[in-house]
């Protein structure tokens, strides 16, 4: 969404940028009051498609000369600044989302979580934090879940009350809406990155460490195929989109997702994005159905967003056929969870194979499992880098290249701990020393 920026030397009424002090500072639900009225009189005065094509400043100038006027006729002596808040809170309404406008262009906010018209989350930090902002009422909540879900075709109402969709930068956003949320309409926006996370970065973060990333650059590099694991809000696509970055330029990536957030940065990249059931119950396109379909289009790599449900099976035969080097993330609580939640998933395809031909299917398909966690005090990192080394009777076989050794809680209640080396060397080593990449002899050293 954009960022409005008022001019710093607008006057409004008289009153210049500084404050005077004498001016009236109405509370929060007459502010909220004079903002409605501006907004209506503004639509009634000018056409909504006019208004549609004009520049922030033209709007801004537009929606000022209107709260004057409102004041004027109302006798009102409010400050500038109160006039600067208001002008900026009627463009929210107008272009943005309405009162959850500022948390989106506040880069230090991660998550934002509407319960309702009356209360309003968000997350900073790892840590969640109320505010003081409200919807006027549920219909305002809807409106900006509307002005949300309609222009990339996604829908909301009473017969489809649950959505998933993004924001024009990737953003996720998820809404549920009466009957099914009691309280009212809620909004769940997982904010992402105006520049996607670099490995780089992630390693500055602490997410992982250095001899992770020289590993994990030369498992994507020579093809292998890995699954990245975690639980809700872990980073799973973030780490995605950091993996997705060392795939080389000139091959041909097709990725796959229920609602697009993936950022990859090569040229050659076909995106593909899910679609729900249309008004007539008619016209659903599936990730199964995707997958499918990626097969004929000469992909050199496969990047589905999300694995939930019967895709994992023609994912794990992509993996087997030919179609190395595909990424993908899975909701696990482990490693060892994620082979299990891989072997449901396949059966959710209705596959009637039994279990130790689908664990065969998943130990030849998978080279790495990358799960990632949350800890308590909001950070996030990777805490196992696992290999898949083969069958031993029913059992798949895995080992720990890195780990997180997590030592306790430092006085503020942050999280001390360090990723180590198992001192383990991976049997997949072969392979990427034989597709040309060179890594450190002591990488896996303890």
């Amino acid at each position: 969404m954009n960022t409005f920026d008022l001019a710093e030397e607008r006057s409004f009424g008289g009153l210049t940028h500084t404050d005077d002090p004498t001016g009236d500072v109405p509370d929060p639900e007459e502010l909220a009051h004079y903002k409605n009225e501006i907004h209506a009189t503004l639509l009634d005065e000018v056409d909504p498609s006019v208004l549609h094509v004009m520049d922030n400043d033209e709007l801004a100038s537009q929606v000022s000369d209107v709260a004057v006027k409102f004041v004027e006729s109302r006798g009102l002596a409010l400050t500038a600044r109160v006039m600067e808040q208001i002008t900026r809170e009627v463009m929210y309404e107008l272009r943005g989302l309405g009162p959850i406008q500022p948390f989106l262009d506040d880069d230090t906010i991660t998550e934002v979580m509407v319960n309702g018209p009356r209360n309003v989350f968000v997350e900073r930090n790892g840590r969640i934090f109320r505010t003081d902002v409200c919807f006027q009422n549920d219909e305002h909540v809807k409106r900006v879940i509307d002005r949300i879900v309609t222009p990339i075709g996604r829908r909301i109402d009473e017969s489809s009350p649950m959505v998933d969709a993004r924001l024009q930068d990737g953003s996720r956003v998820n809404a549920i809406i009466p009957p099914l949320a009691l309280n009212g309409p809620v909004i769940t926006i997982r904010k992402f990155a105006r520049k996607p996370f670099t490995m780089d970065a992630l390693v500055r973060l602490g997410t992982l460490s250095e001899p992770m990333a020289q590993f994990l650059k030369a498992a994507v590099e020579a093809r292998l195929n890995i699954m990245v694991s975690g639980g809700t809000g872990s980073g799973k696509t973030t780490t995605l989109n950091a993996l997705s970055s060392f795939i080389p330029a000139n091959e041909r990536i097709v990725t796959i997702e229920d609602a697009a957030e993936l950022q990859l940065q090569q040229e050659h990249v076909v995106s593909l994005e899910s679609r729900p059931l249309n008004l007539e119950g008619k016209g659903e396109i599936t990730i199964r159905m995707l997958v499918r379909n990626s097969l004929r289009m000469r992909p050199d790599r496969i990047v589905v967003g999300e694995t939930r449900g019967g895709e994992c099976l023609d994912m794990l035969q992509a993996m087997n056929t030919g179609h190395d080097g595909s990424l993908s993330t899975a909701h696990s609580n482990s490693p060892r969870d994620t082979l299990s939640r891989l072997e449901t998933m396949v059966l959710m395809s209705g596959t009637t194979l039994p279990s130790r031909a689908i664990r065969e299917q998943i130990s030849s398909a998978i080279d790495l499992i990358v799960h990632e966690a949350r800890l308590r005090d909001g950070t996030r990192r990777l805490t196992n880098v696992t290999e898949l080394v083969g069958m031993d009777g029913d059992v798949i076989v895995m080992q720990d290249l890195f780990v997180w050794e997590q030592h306790g809680l430092d006085n503020d209640g942050r999280v001390l701990g360090r990723h180590v080396a198992t001192g383990i060397r991976p049997r997949c080593i072969e392979k990427i020393i034989a597709e040309g990449c060179q890594l450190p002899e002591n990488l896996f050293s303890h």
